[in-house]
């Protein structure tokens, strides 16, 4: 017997009339991607900031160029770079106070290094070594996330717990344009607009997820519109803007950190490189395309505005190359050098307590290394 066949159980009454939960307009993207370089804007910008984003910028561009040459040596296994979005990984780790915590997705090892992370324990996991590369809390940085989109139902999941316990913890998730095609981004941010958990998605729109163009991946008038639907802002920013980057990030952080619940940020940038060392980009866009967005360099921009107000001079200019080239003859040296490697570290960390299976695994691993080493012990 359902519920309405049951004697009483059930008294229709008139639906009431429908209200929108919430006022939708404050909750839409502006038409245009927010600027700060270029407008009236960039003559209030804090110089100590410049300097430092200038900075950063080109020891990750650096750091890129570096990791690529790194793939074609034969040291890593893949390498998706950032190059063109250096901005967003930037902006993302130093609007993040050392309490909070950062999701990064595959493509975002430079946002791990600007956290603080050493340049060569981000790349271990890339280098095709055991486990993450590094200790995820010692800098508040998740795993590299390969499975696109997974990270940010975790980063809801901490940000909610951590409101959850009182502690003060906003958490910063960033994710492709392809990432956005993925289950995992509906039901993080369902979630997070429904508990209001303090953290903020920022999607890296670089037009391609490998070799799809975001128009064959959704209608809507901008991933930043998305948002709404969740009940949520959605920013729209120039990805390759610096200083409007992270203005937005910090904006949202701020929103987040005082109770206001999350945010949806689009920045909209480019990827001048392939998808990876094993992508041929040639196949599915024209150089031309790339050219134009050469022309709109975040390094280039942030150094035009720096020098238009004076707060950037050659000698600065080759003090920032000079310490982007420490940091790469560092990485190239200690990357060249080969890890020792243990075999029996493939069953270490998994679990607190090995499984019966973990343990039989390890014993069959260990008696093949042996007979093939004459019984050599390890």
């Amino acid at each position: 017997m359902t519920v309405m066949e049951q004697r009483g159980g059930y008294r229709p009454t008139p639906p009431p009339a429908w209200q929108p939960r919430a006022d939708p307009a404050p909750l839409l993207p502006d038409a245009e991607p927010y600027r700060v370089l270029g407008t009236e804007a960039a003559a209030q910008a804090d110089p100590e900031l410049l300097r430092r984003l200038y900075a950063d910028l080109v020891r990750g561009r650096r750091y890129n160029t570096q990791a690529t040459a790194l793939t074609k040596q034969g040291r890593l296994a893949v390498y998706p770079s950032s190059t063109g979005q250096e901005a967003c990984e930037v902006a993302a780790a130093l609007v993040l106070e050392e309490r909070d915590w950062l999701f990064p997705s595959y493509r975002d090892t430079l946002a791990v290094v600007a956290r603080g992370v050493d340049p060569v324990e981000a790349l271990t996991l890339l280098r095709g070594d055991w486990h993450t590369g590094y200790d995820p809390f010692e800098h508040r940085v998740a795993p590299l996330c390969t499975p696109l989109a997974t990270q940010l139902p975790h980063a809801v999941g901490l940000a909610h717990a951590a409101r959850l316990k009182g502690d003060d913890v906003v958490a910063l998730a960033m994710v492709g344009d392809g990432g956005t095609s993925e289950g995992d981004f509906h039901e993080a941010l369902n979630f997070a607009a429904v508990w209001r958990a303090p953290v903020v998605f920022l999607v890296q729109n670089n037009g391609f997820a490998i070799s799809v163009p975001l128009a064959k991946q959704t209608a809507a008038p901008s991933l930043a519109h998305k948002a709404v639907g969740y009940g949520m802002p959605g920013r729209l920013v120039d990805g390759n803007d610096a200083v409007a980057v992270h203005e937005v990030l910090a904006d949202a952080v701020r929103h987040a950190r005082a109770g206001g619940g999350p945010t949806l940020v689009e920045a909209i940038t480019y990827r001048v490189e392939a998808h990876t060392n094993a992508d041929d980009a040639t196949r599915y866009r024209g150089e031309d395309e790339v050219e134009t967005w050469r022309r709109h360099d975040p390094i280039d921009l942030l150094e035009h505005a720096l020098t238009e107000r004076g707060l950037l001079d050659e000698e600065m200019k080759r003090a920032a190359r000079d310490a982007a080239e420490t940091m790469a003859a560092d990485l190239r040296a200690r990357m060249n050098q080969d890890a020792p490697l243990d075999p029996m570290d493939l069953f270490a960390h998994v679990y607190a307590e090995p499984t019966p299976q973990l343990r039989e695994q390890r014993a069959l691993l260990r008696a093949e290394i042996e007979a093939e080493q004459g019984g050599t012990q390890l």
